[in-house]
């Protein structure tokens, strides 16, 4: 008889927690997402276009040459002696400019190198951003889906004990009360059950949406799991991390390196500049000049030299540059202070969290033995006379929800790996691959 009992959990169970035939893995939806996430493709253009300015800061390295050339006409008339003359003028020149000496421009390419660094930080914090968003929402269905499966069981369950309890009024072995309660915790599991199918279709919405598909369907995990550890099992050697590597310490201490370089290119400001300027021109007058009329004359200039340009005063512009950049320099300085704070504060909170949810499920892992021994007793002791329908359903209730209170730490451990690797900023696809192994086949 308890046999029966126990089917529909048994077929329940092993309906949810079946691969479907079509469902996929977190890389494949890791992957999936890559290709359609507008925040991370934002974030690749952006290192694109870094590279672009790079490029364009690096010109100020380099020699320009200019082509310019023009036609004119000109009426010329003078009264004493008196003179009339009607020409034009064709002319063509070729210039070119070396910078020799300008330190602005080459601490301006220093800045534009800087920039790449910037935006690969802001690149590699949009990739781990996209990681755990992923796996957030992946886990997201599993969680909702094992609710469902959970509320599902209990309600066959209690559907049994109602009919039982039915059946035991009928025959006089038990008080209409059993009935009641059996059927008033029927019909809140059955509520239970429409909240928890449309808990289920809106993380999968929410899925469906991250990656780019439409019917996403995650693998579950596989059973029995083991839980890998937190390797290193140090806190310190985590903050440590962060300290070097985190995307936002990265970027904070990339600022700070921009802003020294802004105080040292304000003071260029009092320096001289120095060019090698090259030019070749040719002026064509096929009908003369004004001097020489009708004579068909071309002249051929070809000059090289160099450009020395010596600021003197520029109304105490320099001087106050300079110390908005040094002002610029301490808030960078500031900034930095800051992010190293919120970020080793953060790695904290992410470690200790792990730790403590890997001993919450083995606590929830001991409560779900206890929980069905209860239940196994409640029965019993409903069969034998010693105890009420309501002690059985309660028994069921706790056991339950302390399955679905299992399946939730289960996820949030995994989940929280990869967040102290985020605000570690260590976080990479083994990782997700990692955790993609622990999934069913």
């Amino acid at each position: 008889m308890q046999l029966f009992r126990l089917l529909p959990l048994t077929l329940a169970l092993g309906a949810a927690l079946a691969a479907p035939a079509q469902a996929q893995s977190l890389l494949e939806l890791v992957e999936s997402a890559r290709g359609y996430d507008s925040a991370w493709q934002s974030a690749r253009a952006q290192l694109e276009a870094a590279e672009r300015r790079a490029d364009q800061a690096r010109a100020g390295l380099l020699p320009s040459v200019g082509l310019s050339a023009g036609i004119s006409r000109a009426d010329t008339e003078v009264s004493r002696p008196p003179i009339q003359f009607n020409g034009t003028t064709r002319s063509v020149a070729v210039s070119a400019s070396q910078p020799l000496y300008r330190p602005a421009n080459r601490i301006t390419h220093e800045q534009g190198k800087l920039g790449i660094d910037v935006a690969q930080a802001q690149l590699d914090a949009a990739t781990q951003d996209l990681l755990v968003r992923v796996s957030q929402a992946y886990f997201d269905v599993l969680a909702a889906q094992d609710t469902l499966t959970f509320v599902q069981a209990q309600k066959a369950a209690v559907s049994e004990q109602l009919a039982a309890a039915k059946r035991n009024f009928e025959v006089g072995t038990s008080t209409v009360t059993d009935s009641r309660e059996a059927q008033a915790r029927f019909d809140l599991v059955s509520a239970q059950e429409i909240a928890a199918e449309n808990d289920l279709r809106v993380k999968k919405l929410a899925l469906d949406q991250l990656v780019g598909t439409t019917g996403a369907q995650p693998r579950p995990l596989a059973q029995p799991l083991q839980l890998p550890g937190v390797q290193p099992d140090s806190v310190a050697t985590w903050v440590q991390t962060s300290q070097e590597q985190q995307p936002g310490v990265r970027q904070a201490q990339l600022a700070l390196d921009v802003a020294r370089l802004e105080t040292r290119k304000a003071e260029t400001g009092h320096r001289p500049t120095i060019d090698l300027q090259a030019s070749y021109a040719i002026q064509h007058n096929p009908n003369g000049t004004v001097s020489a009329p009708g004579l068909n004359t071309r002249t051929n200039n070809a000059t090289v030299g160099v450009a020395l340009n010596m600021p003197l005063f520029a109304g105490f512009a320099v001087q106050n540059r300079v110390k908005e950049t040094l002002a610029l320099e301490q808030k960078a300085e500031a900034d930095l202070e800051t992010v190293r704070r919120n970020v080793a504060q953060a790695t904290r909170s992410a470690f200790f969290g792990v730790q403590s949810g890997i001993g919450q499920v083995k606590a929830l892992e001991a409560a779900e033995q206890s929980s069905q021994s209860a239940l196994d007793a409640n029965k019993l002791g409903y069969q034998v006379g010693v105890r009420i329908n309501i002690d059985v359903l309660n028994a069921q209730s706790q056991l339950y929800q302390t399955k679905r209170d299992l399946a939730v730490a289960r996820y949030n451990v995994l989940l929280g790996q990869l967040k102290l690797r985020q605000a570690a900023g260590t976080l990479a696809q083994d990782d997700v691959t990692a955790i993609n192994a622990l999934l069913a086949k």
